[in-house]
């Protein structure tokens, strides 16, 4: 290599490296927060109530008797998406934003063939489908390492300060290649601690059993999720709920219904106590998206795989400093489900592709 060409090696080495000092020192999230909510369908999100869904399943009831109309409905989506998830549109959405409305001209899908659970969260983790290896719900050690492992070991973190609490126990081997990398909560897990309130809902979680195999209601996972975030002060904290993708499997639209709304209030109590507390307070990301679409019609909504048309339909929201965007995005670049591990791991200073180079690229710069 000649002097001209060593020269200009050199400074574009330079180049790049200030570029990257400046990113880095612009960029203000210390903190990241990944929620997804089980199988929640881009109708719902986006539309509140499906009236289709409604007639579908209240048998001889009129429709306008049924007291999920009386609760949800109203004449435009955006006013029904108001009144099913408030908080989330009336104040989530005016500091961040969310991919997915296709109505909007923005898509959001899955990359892995199958549509369904464990090869979604597989994705969302480690930033690639691997539909050789995951290709079932069995309980089971993830074969990759995930962005929570990359996150921990790259920044030499302490084990509670990244933290997944769940309320399926398959979750067990899905966020962590090696087990015990990370604190992990899933299923009917008790939470080690002698506080009185944990206590109790070590025993109530037991008692209050969900009617599902492996699953814990939400409300658990949310109480134990919160009690560490308050207590450890997680850099990285992954909160997975289950019970929109269970009630619609046993085709209970109003709990369905019910469980977007309560999530929608421990997202409230969540983000205010996140804006509360000095360490997040300004330097917190919240992700929130889903592992997968269902059916899109009357006929198929209780449904997902990869003979349903709509399952590989998903959403994903941001909401943080470093996010630009306000609201619902428009005529975008498709968003896929495999950015959003690169994502996690930029707002947190790191990049992926040095563990997965083939990893969907980062949502944000």
């Amino acid at each position: 290599m000649n002097r001209g060409s060593i020269t200009r090696l050199v400074l574009a080495l330079a180049v790049f490296a200030a570029g990257a000092s400046t990113a880095a020192a612009q960029r203000r999230t210390e903190n990241v927060v990944l929620v997804t909510l089980d199988g929640a369908r881009h109708q719902e999100i986006f539309g509140g109530l499906d009236l289709e869904v409604l007639h579908s399943v209240a048998g001889k009831t009129p429709v306008e008797s049924h007291p999920l109309y009386t609760r949800y409905w109203a004449p435009t989506p955006e006013e029904r998406r108001m009144k099913l998830m408030p908080f989330f549109w009336g104040t989530l959405m005016k500091e961040g934003s969310i991919a997915g409305n296709q109505r909007l001209g923005s898509i959001a899908r899955v990359t892995n063939t199958l549509h369904f659970s464990y090869p979604g969260y597989a994705e969302i983790l480690t930033g690639e489908a691997h539909d050789a290896e995951i290709n079932s719900n069995d309980a089971r050690q993830n074969p990759y390492e995930t962005v929570l492992e990359f996150v921990r070991r790259k920044l030499a973190l302490p084990k509670s300060k990244v933290a997944a609490f769940a309320s399926w126990a398959v979750f067990s081997g899905i966020v962590e290649h090696v087990p015990g990398s990370i604190t992990v909560n899933a299923g009917e897990q008790t939470v080690a601690g002698d506080d009185p309130p944990i206590r109790q809902l070590n025993e109530l979680q037991h008692e209050a059993r969900a009617p599902w195999e492996l699953v814990r209601h939400d409300a658990f996972t949310f109480r134990f999720a919160m009690d560490h975030l308050k207590k450890e002060r997680p850099r990285l904290l992954y909160l997975a709920f289950d019970e929109t993708d269970d009630w619609a499997h046993d085709g209970k639209y109003d709990l369905v219904l019910d469980a977007y709304a309560r999530t929608d209030r421990q997202l409230q109590e969540l983000w205010g106590w996140l804006q509360s507390d000095p360490q997040y307070r300004g330097k917190t990301t919240l992700v929130i998206s889903t592992d997968h679409g269902r059916g899109r019609t009357a006929a198929d909504w209780q449904s997902h795989g990869n003979k349903v048309p709509g399952a590989d339909e998903i959403w994903a929201a941001f909401i943080g400093p470093d996010d630009t965007r306000r609201g619902e995005w428009r005529d975008a670049p498709p968003l896929y489900q495999n950015q959003l591990a690169a994502t996690v791991a930029r707002l947190l200073g790191l990049d992926l592709a040095e563990l997965r180079p083939s990893a969907g690229a980062a949502v944000m710069p």
